[in-house]
């Protein structure tokens, strides 16, 4: 791809600093299409997987209302969290729903959409995990997770979206992209 017209080139990176396995910022020797040459910052995140749990019957998703504090702000994401070294993103997305909700997936994943959300000026990779069915298995062992878990309707995901209540884009792509692609329900 570098040999694309448009394409930057890059000539190494050194790492800023590291906390693993969170975060990562690195210093990116880069040429620009023009020629201009110079560092670029880029902060390189863990993968994260996401469960996005529908109950299809219902018309609604499995949620969980939280406080975030870095945009000192309330509102709704879906369950996940980072992938473990050698541990399969579904299950990491599995895992992530049980320890935050209490709730456990059943049947095999479907994997939904995966992303980059800041290609910019970040690595994150996101992976979307859909499950149609899940069995209540006790109360959120994830105390760092702390918030409340609700089945949202999916007709409220636009309104929740519009007025900003949900919280990043690991819940608003796999939600918005869901509601774009699945089949109409019948009237």
């Amino acid at each position: 791809m570098a040999d694309e017209h448009g394409a930057w080139r890059t000539f190494g990176e050194k790492t800023i600093y590291e906390s693993s396995p969170w975060v990562r910022l690195g210093l990116v020797d880069v040429e620009a299409p023009n020629g201009e040459r110079w560092d670029y910052h880029v902060v390189h995140f863990g993968r994260i997987a996401v469960a996005m749990i529908v109950d299809e019957d219902a018309d609604t998703v499995l949620m969980l209302h939280r406080y975030r504090f870095p945009t000192d702000q309330w509102g709704y994401e879906l369950l996940g969290g980072l992938v473990e070294d050698g541990e399969d993103p579904a299950a990491t997305a599995a895992r992530e729903a049980v320890e935050e909700s209490g709730w456990s997936p059943v049947g095999p994943p479907e994997e939904l959409i995966g992303f980059e959300p800041l290609p910019g000026n970040a690595t994150a990779h996101m992976s979307v995990y859909l499950w149609r069915q899940a069995e209540r298995v006790g109360e959120p062992t994830d105390t760092e997770e702390v918030g409340r878990v609700e089945w949202v309707p999916l007709d409220r995901v636009p309104e929740l979206a519009q007025r900003g209540e949900l919280l990043g884009s690991g819940a608003l792509v796999p939600l918005l992209y869901y509601l774009a692609t699945r089949n109409p329900r019948p009237a």
